[in-house]
C-alpha cells in the first residue's frame, strides 16, 4: 500500500472508526492488532486504519479527529511529541513522558496517554516473571521508548537507574524532564555500569534489521540479569543472541508491541484483549520472521 491510499478511510460507514497516526505509517503493524481483536470479540461497525499524516499537517490532523469521524487513535513516529502539545488533557505517564501514543474521545473531550510503559512492563513480567525489581536495571539509550521504559520501571519500584546514552546532554535532560534520580553513565564508560545490574534494556535501534549491533560487553553482567531489547526485527537481535549464549533469561521486543495496544482497545471498544500466541503468530508471520 502507498502512503497515499493509507491515508483513504477504510470504511467511512463504521460507526466506531480507528486510526493510527504517522510519518510514514505503511509498517505499522498496530491495524493487522486491532483489527484481529475487533473480529475475535466480534465488535460490529468498528474498522482501525492507517493514516498517512506529514509533520506539517499533523497539529491540525490530531485537532480535527471528530470532524473525520473517529472515536480514537494510536500516534507512532514522529507524532508523539506533536500530539503531547496538540492535545491538553493528559494522563499521568503521558504527562511524565511528554509524548502521547493513544488518543481517547472521552465525555470530557480528547485525552492524551502513553501505553507504551504499560507494554514494556507487561511484556517483561510475562517474560521473565522472576525479573528483579530491587536490583538495579540498566537502560541504553535517551529516546522517546527510553522516557516511557525509565517512567514505567520507577513506577514498578526500580529506583536504581543506571542510564547509558552517546550525548551525556541528552540523559541529563531526560533526568530531569521527568524529576527521576538516574545515574547517567557516559558511553565510554557503558560496560561499568552492567555489574550488579538485574535487568538490561536496549531502547535503541541498533541491532535492528539494517543497522549495526549495540557495542556492549555482556561479561561484567549477572547472568542471572534479565536482558530486553524494543527492537523485534530481527525477533532475537545480536544482543539477546549474544545474552542467550552465556545463559541469561531473555525477553524479546514484540511483547511491547502487542501489549502497549491492549490499553487503547479496551477504551475504545470497551473489552480487554488479551495477547495470545494466535496473536504473536500473526504478527511474526506478516514480518517474515518465526520463533527462534
Amino acid at each position: 500500500m502507498s502512503e497515499k491510499s493509507a491515508r483513504t478511510p477504510t470504511d467511512r460507514t463504521a460507526e466506531r472508526r480507528v486510526c493510527v497516526i504517522g510519518w510514514p505509517v505503511d509498517h505499522s503493524r498496530s491495524p493487522l492488532i486491532h483489527n484481529h481483536w475487533i473480529a475475535e470479540h466480534g465488535i460490529e461497525n468498528a474498522v482501525y486504519e492507517k493514516l498517512a499524516v506529514p509533520p506539517e499537517e499533523a497539529e491540525e490532523t490530531l485537532q480535527g479527529l471528530d470532524a473525520r469521524g473517529f472515536i480514537g487513535a494510536n500516534v507512532t513516529v514522529p507524532h508523539k511529541e506533536t500530539a503531547f502539545a496538540a492535545i491538553p488533557r493528559h494522563d499521568k505517564m503521558a504527562s511524565r513522558v511528554r509524548a502521547v501514543n493513544t488518543l481517547v474521545k472521552t465525555d470530557e473531550g480528547w485525552e492524551g496517554r502513553n501505553t507504551d510503559g504499560y507494554g514494556f512492563i507487561a511484556n517483561l513480567k510475562e517474560g521473565a516473571p522472576d525479573w528483579q525489581k530491587n536490583k538495579p536495571a540498566v537502560i541504553v539509550g535517551a529516546g522517546g521508548a527510553s522516557r516511557a521504559v525509565i517512567a514505567a520501571l520507577w513506577e514498578e519500584g526500580v529506583n536504581d537507574i543506571r542510564l547509558i546514552n552517546r550525548t551525556r546532554l541528552k540523559s541529563e535532560k531526560l533526568a530531569g524532564d521527568q524529576g527521576i534520580p538516574l545515574l547517567v553513565v557516559d558511553w565510554e564508560n557503558r560496560n561499568q555500569a552492567l555489574p550488579g545490574a538485574g535487568l538490561l534494556v536496549n531502547t535503541t535501534s541498533l541491532g535492528m534489521k539494517g543497522s549495526e549491533p549495540l557495542d556492549i560487553d555482556l561479561s561484567g553482567l549477572s547472568k542471572e540479569a534479565v536482558v530486553t531489547d524494543i527492537v523485534y526485527t530481527p525477533l532475537i537481535t545480536p544482543l539477546l543472541e549474544a545474552a542467550r549464549a552465556r545463559g541469561n533469561p531473555i525477553v524479546d521486543g514484540l511483547g511491547m508491541l502487542l501489549h502497549q495496544a491492549v490499553p487503547g482497545f479496551e477504551a475504545w471498544f470497551g473489552v480487554r484483549p488479551e495477547v495470545t500466541p494466535a496473536l504473536r503468530k500473526l504478527i511474526l508471520d506478516d514480518l517474515g520472521q518465526k520463533e527462534d
